[in-house]
C-alpha cells in the first residue's frame, strides 16, 4: 500500500512468453490481474508480456502467432513473474536445462521477484533452481517426469496449487486461474478476489489442496448429487452441521454421501465445510467491524479459539493480524 509519501505505482506482472506456448494459459494472469482498481480508480496492477527475445512473433500452439512488444529486459522491472505452459521447452523438458538464451532472460530477474508458474511452466522454474529443496505441483500427468527430472523438487501431484511463499507453482489450465486468483487474495483480501471471480464467472476460491483430478467431475445424467447439501450448508454456517444433516438433504446414507460428495468435489464433507467457514469468517473480517468472538459464531466456529486454530492453518495467520492486513478502508473494488 502506497503512502502519502510515496508515489502510486501498481504492482508490475511480466508474463513470460515462450515458442509453443498455450494461448489460454498466457491470458489468465490478464484477466485475472487486469481488472482491480483502488478507491481511486488507479489499477493495482500492470500486467506486461515479454519474451526471452527481442520483440516480436511467439509462436503458439495453435493456428496463429502472438506479438510480444517486450523482450527480456522487461523481467528486471516485474514484481512477480509468471511463466505459463509451453509444448516448447526443449532442453529445459527434456534434459531440466535452461538454454543459454533462457538463462540469460532469467537472469534479468530481481532478486526477491515473486515467480508464479501455470502447468508445465513449472520446468522452467525447476531448470532455473528456483525450486530447490521446495515444494512444487505441475500437471498431474506430468508430476511423475518432473520429479524424475528434478528429485531435489517435493513434487505434489494432487493438489491444484502450491504456495510456497515467494515461489507459486499450479497444476494444468484451470488451476491457474485459481493460482491467480490465491495471489489476488494474498495481495488484496477475498473481497477483491471475490468480485474478479465473479466477473470472471469461476469460483471464487478453491483450496490449494484441493484434488487436481476429481473422478466424477460432471455427474452422470439422472445420477444424484450433492448440490442440494452444499446449498444448504452454506445457508447455515453459522449452525452446527452433522454429516448426517447433509446426507438427509439428498435422501443418502452417510457412507454413501461421503462416497459421492468426494468423488465430485475432491475432498470430504468435513473438509469441505471447514475451507467454507474460513471464507466466510475471512469476508466477515475484511467487511464487517463484528468482533472476533461474533465472527467466530457467525461462520461456525463457535468459539474465538477455533476459528483461531483453522485460520491458522489455512492461512498462517491469526483473525486479529488477517484484519488488519485486509481492512485497509482503500476500498478496493474488482
Amino acid at each position: 500500500m502506497a503512502t502519502s509519501e510515496e508515489p502510486f505505482r501498481p504492482h508490475r506482472v511480466a508474463v513470460l512468453a515462450m515458442d509453443g506456448l498455450l494461448p489460454f494459459e498466457l491470458g489468465i494472469p490478464h484477466r485475472i490481474f487486469d481488472r482491480p482498481r483502488d478507491r481511486l480508480g488507479r489499477p493495482l496492477y500492470e500486467v506486461v508480456t515479454c519474451s526471452i527475445r527481442p520483440p516480436g512473433p511467439v509462436r503458439t500452439d495453435s493456428d496463429f502467432d502472438v506479438m510480444v512488444a517486450n523482450g527480456p529486459e522487461t523481467l528486471a522491472t516485474a514484481d512477480t513473474v509468471i511463466v505459463p505452459a509451453s509444448y516448447e521447452f526443449g532442453p529445459v523438458y527434456e534434459d531440466g536445462v535452461l538454454t543459454p538464451e533462457l538463462a540469460a532472460a532469467l537472469a534479468h530477474i530481481r532478486p526477491g521477484t515473486r515467480l508464479a508458474s501455470i502447468c508445465t511452466g513449472v520446468y522452467v522454474l525447476a531448470a532455473a533452481g528456483y525450486l530447490d529443496g521446495r515444494p512444487a505441483t505441475t500437471h498431474w500427468a506430468d508430476a511423475e517426469r518432473l520429479q524424475r527430472l528434478f528429485p531435489q523438487i517435493k513434487v505434489d501431484p494432487n493438489v491444484l496449487y502450491v504456495d510456497d511463499g515467494d515461489v507459486l507453482t499450479s497444476a494444468g489450465v484451470a488451476a491457474g486461474i485459481d493460482l491467480c486468483l490465491h495471489m489476488l487474495r494474498r495481495d488484496h483480501g477475498s473481497a477483491v478476489a471475490n468480485a474478479v471471480a465473479r466477473r470472471t464467472v469461476v469460483p471464487p476460491h478453491r483450496e490449494g489442496g484441493q484434488a487436481q483430478y476429481i473422478r466424477r467431475p460432471v455427474p452422470e445424467p439422472q445420477l444424484a448429487t450433492t448440490t442440494t447439501a452444499r446449498a444448504w450448508a452454506l445457508g447455515r454456517l453459522h449452525e452446527p452441521i452433522q454429516l448426517r444433516d447433509m446426507a438427509e438433504q439428498e435422501s443418502m446414507s452417510v457412507r454413501t454421501f461421503t462416497r459421492r460428495f468426494r468423488e465430485e468435489v475432491g475432498i470430504s464433507p468435513g473438509q469441505w465445510l471447514a475451507q467454507q467457514r474460513v471464507e466466510h469468517a475471512r469476508h466477515l473480517l475484511e467487511s464487517t467491524d463484528r468482533s472476533v468472538d461474533q465472527i467466530a459464531r457467525d461462520a461456525g466456529f463457535g468459539t474465538a479459539q477455533s476459528m483461531r486454530q483453522h485460520l491458522q492453518t489455512a492461512l498462517g495467520v491469526t483473525p486479529t493480524s488477517y484484519r488488519r492486513t485486509f481492512r485497509t478502508g482503500s476500498g478496493i473494488n474488482g
